[in-house]
């Protein structure tokens, strides 16, 4: 009695079924879409179940193949598909590179074998297999040989098959001349409808071809299985299509993302900084994380960490919108809170669905006190020196873009040796656990790795980076993650000398005996000439154009940092000077001294800096 066919989703392969193998095939086993010679006229239930069981096999192999995500899920998907069902044997070529979107094609152009699959071979098989039966399969190999690059000319056969779209029989004459094209001169092909040679179309170009074998003791394609060849052929090269630029577009958000991430840290005095910023799964999108650390006047830091809701290009491109704000607004030295509002207004000219959190910090190693305020984002963890891990009490504020809020600053300790942590929810937030569940178990992993290092000394920065991170399990990687951790090591109050100048003509001449003094209290007589030289420039041009006292502050760290401060928002200019000109070779004199030098505007006026090596 005939068993009857079912669906080949789920079946055990041919090879697997050897007492069935030794069954002549009259007609089409269960495993294969049925195709013998054809039935009676009479037969016509035989003929109706025969085309309702190869209507079930191509919707089940086109939903297979749908189901794959990427390239190789889907070409893997094909071959799955087909054999056994449909063949012994398939092989997929691909266009090598793949063209993608509008691309212009080349000519001529290259198929990669891109894989290859088979039914496994009994002894029996393998004896028909030696005799040159079915040359294209090869017992002791787990692949069917064939060439790898196939160079398909302009007007060559091959060619003009992948032309015409629409699958070919092995045997026809179009075939006979491009299979040994794209196989190989020295391959050959089963005799007979034993093969099928499908061009893979996707919706511009032909991207590929597909071979479908099958072997000699199995009945010969027929007819209708060229339209199931094309129905295969066509969800496979759209599926590709999709895959390629699916692939693309991620590729371009996620490098419009990391560019727009900063490429190194600075290195202000009093803090050491690292970084960590960890792309979404492959299952989610890019996404809009940032981080950033910008240098404020007085040697201060702004650490900055945001997160845009959704995940997508525009994300991104919002993120990138956002982080030069947020720099921009941190060049004018305002305070948090005022930050946030100007980042709240910019969101909202963006578009009404523009959201984001933020968390905004300025660290000032001389007072050694951090500003915080926060825009709905995860509060930080402040890891102390002695091993204690806690998350700030900052108010939560309400995320940029809502409009209409206010956002509130807060004032806190930042002892030397501890180490605040910002981070996106990507960290702590998964479809495992909730937000907070996810911040008490960063707060404790953070304690635990303080407590190897013992009491009186804080975890490597680096390496406490990547211990975080450690934390994240398999299920953990819905969301991408930005994390920047800040050590404050601080300036000692006997490294920081400061004071008022009156705006006068004598000003100038009371900062070189000044600043002459600090340094030979500090040991560093050999920088007076070079110092005294540039204060007193500096100084001049800020007397100039200031009404309030002006301010000099000295800062010793591994630099000799000098800060001049003034009421006046005018930035000063590096002009070059004509011999016949009285001034204008201040900036000159400081910009060829100097190791390092600038001028940064403040709401209240500007301040104008340079920086001198302690060591020569």
């Amino acid at each position: 009695m005939t068993e009857q066919p079912t669906s080949h989703e789920g079946r055990q392969p041919l090879a697997a079924r050897p007492h069935e193998r030794t069954r002549p095939r009259a007609e089409a086993g269960p495993s294969a879409v049925p195709s013998p010679a054809g039935p009676p006229p009479q037969d016509l239930a035989g003929t109706a179940r025969r085309e309702g069981d190869r209507l079930r096999f191509v919707g089940a192999a086109t939903r297979r193949i749908a189901r794959g995500i990427d390239l190789d899920e889907i070409v893997l998907g094909l071959c799955r598909a087909t054999v056994p069902t449909f063949s012994d044997a398939i092989l997929v070529y691909l266009r090598d590179p793949l063209p993608v979107g509008d691309e212009r094609p080349v000519s001529p152009f290259v198929l990669r074998l891109r894989r290859t699959d088979r039914l496994r071979l009994t002894d029996e098989d393998a004896d028909l297999s030696s005799t040159g039966s079915f040359p294209l399969i090869d017992p002791n190999n787990d692949l069917t040989p064939a060439a790898e690059l196939c160079e398909v000319r302009s007007g060559g056969a091959l060619s003009e098959v992948l032309r015409g779209v629409r699958p070919v029989f092995g045997d026809s004459a179009a075939a006979r001349a491009a299979l040994p094209e794209l196989l190989g001169a020295e391959r050959t092909v089963p005799n007979g409808h034993r093969a099928i040679l499908a061009p893979l179309r996707g919706r511009r170009r032909v991207i590929g071809a597909a071979v479908f074998l099958r072997r000699p003791d199995r009945p010969a394609f027929e007819p209708n299985d060229l339209l199931v060849a094309a129905q295969l052929a066509t969800h496979t090269a759209l599926g590709i299509d999709k895959a390629v630029l699916y692939g693309r577009e991620a590729y371009i958000a996620d490098e419009l993302q990391r560019t727009m991430l900063p490429d190194s840290l600075p290195q202000p005095t009093g803090v050491r900084l690292a970084s960590r910023y960890l792309p979404a799964a492959e299952t989610a999108r890019v996404g809009g994380d940032w981080y950033d650390a910008i240098p404020l006047p007085g040697s201060r830091v702004a650490l900055v960490v945001g997160d845009v809701m959704g995940h997508s290009m525009k994300s991104a491109a919002i993120m990138g919108q956002l982080r030069t704000t947020a720099q921009t607004l941190a060049g004018l030295d305002l305070p948090p809170q005022e930050v946030l509002h100007h980042l709240d207004e910019q969101a909202q000219r963006l578009g009404a669905d523009r959201m984001a959190t933020c968390m905004y910090a300025v660290y000032d190693p001389v007072s050694h006190r951090i500003t915080i305020a926060n825009a709905g984002h995860p509060p930080p963890i402040l890891l102390q020196l002695g091993g204690r891990a806690e998350v700030l009490r900052v108010p939560p504020g309400a995320p940029i873009g809502v409009g209409g809020v206010d956002f509130e600053a807060v004032e806190l300790d930042a002892p030397a040796g501890a180490t605040l942590l910002l981070y996106t929810d990507g960290l702590v937030e998964s479809r495992l656990r909730d937000v907070w569940t996810g911040i008490e178990q960063l707060r404790e992993r953070l304690a635990a790795t303080a407590q190897l290092t013992g009491p009186d000394h804080s975890p490597p920065l680096e390496a406490l980076c990547d211990d975080v991170l450690d934390m994240l399990g398999p299920g953990d990687r819905d969301d991408d993650i930005a994390l920047l951790a800040a050590r404050f090591d601080g300036i000692a109050p006997s490294d920081v000398a400061y004071w008022f100048l009156e705006p006068e003509d004598a000003a100038p001449g009371r900062a070189r005996r000044l600043a002459r003094r600090a340094l030979a209290r500090w040991g560093l007589e050999e920088l007076s000439d070079s110092v005294e030289l540039l204060v007193s420039e500096v100084v001049t041009n800020a007397v100039r154009y200031a009404e309030r006292p002006v301010t000099l502050r000295l800062l010793r760290t591994d630099v000799l940092r000098c800060e001049v401060g003034d009421d006046s928002p005018q930035l000063p200019r590096q002009r070059r000077a004509r011999d016949t000109d009285e001034g204008g070779r201040g900036l000159f004199l400081v910009n060829r001294l100097a190791r390092r030098w600038g001028a940064t505007r403040l709401s209240t006026g500007k301040v104008v800096w340079f920086e001198l090596p302690t060591r020569t």
